[in-house]
Order: structure tokens, then sequence, then C-alpha cells
């Protein structure tokens, strides 16, 4: 059955209900009920319980159950680290010992180079990001929501350029397909890669943030944040609900423990090499063929055992504190796990009333010229992903379509690609009801609507440009 524009309604029930309402949790379940409403052709009692269905049937996805569970044990390796005085070493290090980071110009870079670095799995870019650079940005007044803004801004973008991820391991294998199918010809690696320089959407944002820190210069709504926690010391504004409260973020080092960079620079780089590590066992020695739910999980596990076997043979704590930690850790996380449930169940909503479908219905209905196309792929993709709150879901329905039409039409491929990369990645980017956007509200300790809120004229911006280089690129 088609549902048409009605497919879309659950996602923008929760999502205006998010701004208006500022309650993240409550929106995406109204937005299920919604859903569920549509499916069940209006029937009240039917489609209450089928909401609540819905919530369960998160946990019948095994690579949902890691992702929450991933969650939960970041959770405790960020409270173990802070415990420990890993991170209080950090900053001393590189404030006070080195004197590398003197200023808010360097706090923000620093967030920057973490993030860019990290292209290994979007989650982990993001929650590394902001644990390590909060208290500096704290120290230097820079506002929760530029902090966020940083993070989700160096995490999918910078993991949709770099193949030897999951990210690309996806990309390939739908392109792949399509090669299977006889629809085009040549090497899926050789074409992503090329296709990597028209994802012009992940180029710009990065671009911009990086003129952003230099220049010092802010607009919209980021620009009153950043004013008032300069000239008013708030980092968070009146009212704000941040998804990690200030006492768990801001928990200090252990009482009698000494500051310690090895106690978080050791843990974050196993957290690295088990990530990878995982994957090239998941992929069965194809970095780009494994398992990025299964490897973030792999990899807070064997981080956990490792900040075990490091505080408890440094007598920094006994096994008892140990597991206090980890419990206090998982429980500042039940925010973030609770929305990532909710945006999961209406993800699955927005599936069984196939709203990506009803997107791409609109790609294939229109007569386009070639030139035209990659355009409006871009645009597609992005509110396939902004409604869906998903790009790898984008991924999945629109690269089939894109790569099938422009084939058709004769017109420039690898731009088609790269705008399907950039709309889902933009789409995500913007979106409300995103895991990347919550996990990146959750890493900055900061308010999940405003950060939407202050991020959506940047990305705008980027998005903007972008089109203007799709429309380019077409018909070029």
């Amino acid at each position: 059955m088609e549902y048409g524009i009605f497919s879309l309604f659950p996602s923008l029930v929760a999502i205006v209900l998010a701004i208006l309402t500022r309650q993240v949790m409550v929106s995406l379940l109204a937005g299920v009920f919604i859903g569920k409403l549509v499916l069940r052709d209006g029937a009240l009692f039917v489609s209450l319980t089928d909401t609540l269905d819905a919530i369960v049937q998160v946990f019948s996805e095994g690579w949902t159950t890691k992702t929450i569970l991933f969650s939960f044990l970041v959770g405790s390796i960020v409270t173990l680290i802070q415990a420990s005085g890993g991170v209080e070493g950090f900053v001393h290090y590189l404030s006070e010992k080195k004197t590398v980071i003197r200023n808010r110009r360097g706090a923000m870079f620093l967030g920057y180079a973490v993030g860019t670095f990290l292209f290994i799995e979007s989650s982990i870019s993001s929650l590394v990001a902001g644990t390590v650079t909060r208290p500096l940005s704290d120290k230097y007044q820079i506002s929760r929501e530029k902090l966020a803004f940083i993070c989700d801004s160096t995490s999918a973008p910078v993991c949709s350029l770099f193949p030897l991820n999951a990210w690309g391991a996806v990309l390939i294998g739908l392109i792949a397909a399509q090669i299977s199918s006889g629809t085009i010809t040549g090497n899926p690696v050789a074409i992503l890669i090329e296709s990597v320089f028209y994802n012009f959407y992940s180029i710009l944002i990065l671009c911009l943030v990086l003129i952003i820190i230099l220049s010092g210069r802010d607009f919209g709504p980021m620009k009153k944040a950043e004013t008032r926690a300069l000239i008013q010391g708030k980092l968070l504004a009146d009212g704000a609900k941040p998804l990690l409260s200030d006492q768990a973020a801001n928990m200090r080092t252990k009482s009698g423990v000494k500051p310690n960079l090895i106690n978080m620079m050791l843990p974050l780089g196993s957290l690295l090499l088990f990530m990878i590590g995982s994957l090239l066992v998941t992929g069965n020695g194809k970095i780009t063929e494994g398992s990025g739910s299964t490897s973030v999980y792999w990899a807070v596990v064997g981080t956990i055992l490792v900040c075990a076997i490091l505080y408890l043979s440094q007598r920094l704590m006994t096994l008892s504190e140990f597991i206090d930690y980890v419990y206090r850790g998982a429980e500042s996380m039940i925010p973030v796990a609770s929305i990532l449930i909710f945006a999961f169940a209406i993800g699955n909503v927005a599936n069984e009333l196939e709203a990506g479908k009803y997107m791409a219905s609109l790609v294939q209905s229109s007569h386009l010229t070639g030139g035209l196309l990659p355009l409006f792929v871009f645009l597609i993709a992005a509110v396939t992903a902004f409604s869906t709150g998903s790009s790898w879901a984008t991924f999945a329905i629109m690269m089939p379509i894109a790569i099938q039409m422009a084939a058709g039409v004769e017109t420039n491929l690898h731009a088609c690609i790269g705008a399907v990369i950039s709309g889902g990645v933009m789409g995500d980017h913007c979106s409300p009801i995103s895991d990347t956007t919550i996990v990146s509200s959750m890493a900055a300790a900061c308010d999940h609507v405003d950060h939407v809120k202050t991020q959506i004229p940047y990305a705008l911006l980027a998005g903007s440009i972008a089109g203007m280089l799709f429309l380019l690129a077409g018909f070029l």
C-alpha cells in the first residue's frame, strides 16, 4: 500500500514538536504514534498498542541493540577516564605544561582536529571530540552549541569522505550491486573514490567550520550563543536541557588521584585500535567490509577491560569503586539511550510507511534533463535523510535510483553518486531525529534543540553552495 505524503507525517510531527516543546523524547514518541495511526487507518487503540510494541521491536535488530549498549558503555568509559585523572591530565598538558592550547581558537581547533582524524566511525568521532575538548571549551567560555556543532560537523562528513570504514563498505556495496545488475560497469572502489570529489557538502562544511574557528566570526543563533557564553559566561541558554547533565559532564578526578595524561590517552588509543581490529575481524581482513555496529560494541567492551587493568594496577580505585563508576557512567547516558531508542522506532515506522520510497518516486516521476539530475538527487536525498534521520537509509534508497537514472540520461555518474552522499549527510546533519545529531548533543553536554537550531544555518549555507556546484557539475 502506498501512503504518499502521509508517509512523511511521523517525522514532520516529531521535528515540529521537538522544536516547539523542546521535549525530544515525547516528540519522537508522538511521531511513532502518528505513524501507527496512518498504518492502522486511524484505529486509536490498536495504534496505541502498536506504538508500545514499536519500542520493544527496536531490540529485535542486533545492530540497534549494540548501538544502544555502546552508548551506555561509552558513558562508563568517559566517567572512568574523568575519575582516573585522565581528562585533567590532558587539559594540564595542553594548556599549562605545553601551552599548546592558550585561547578559544586553540580549544575549538582541538575539537576539529580530533573529529577530523577519527574517521573510523562517526559516533566515536563525536564522542571523543566532545569528551576531550569540553573541559578546555568550558575554560575558554565556548558555548556548548558551538562545541556540538564542531563535533557534529567533523563526524559524518569526514567518515563519508574516507572509504576506509563502515561507511565505505556500505557505499561500495551499493555501487557494486548496480555493477552486478549490468546498470553500469567498472570497479566499485574506483567509482566511489572518484565520486568523493563530488561530495561537495561534506567538503564545504569542513571548510566552513575551519573558517569560522580561525576567523572567530559567527552568524544567526550561533552568534547569540557565543556572545552569551563570552560576555555573560553562560555556556548554556536559560532553560536549556542538556542531554548529558553538567554533573555527569563535569565530574572531576577522584579525590586523592593526581592528573595523569596516560590515563586518558591509553584508553582512547585502545578504543581506536579495538575499532580498527574489530572492523578487520568482522570484515574477514577487509576493513571496508566490517560491521560498524559490532565493531563499536566490541571496542567499548575492550576499552573498559583496558581501563580496569590500567586503573586497578595503579591502585587508583578498588574493584568495587571501578564497578560503581561503570554504573554511574551508564546511568548518565539513560537520556541519550532513551532518545536513541525512540529515534530508531520512528525510523522503523518511516520504513513501514515507505517514506524514502515516496521521496524517491518524486525523482523517478520527474522529467529532468541530465544537467539537472545531480542537483535534484542532492535535494531529494537531503529531504529524505532529514525526514528519516538516517543517511545510511537514504543511501540504500537513493543510490540505485540515482545510478540508474544517471545511466539512462547519460549524465555525470560520479556527480550523481556524490549528490546522494552529500544529500544524505546534509539531511542527517540537520535532522533532530538523527542518531548522529543526538550523540553530538550528548558529547558536548548541550541542549539538543539548541544544537539543531544553531547548526542549521551553517548547514543550509554549505548546502546552498553545494547545490550550485551540483548544478554546475551536471551541465559540465
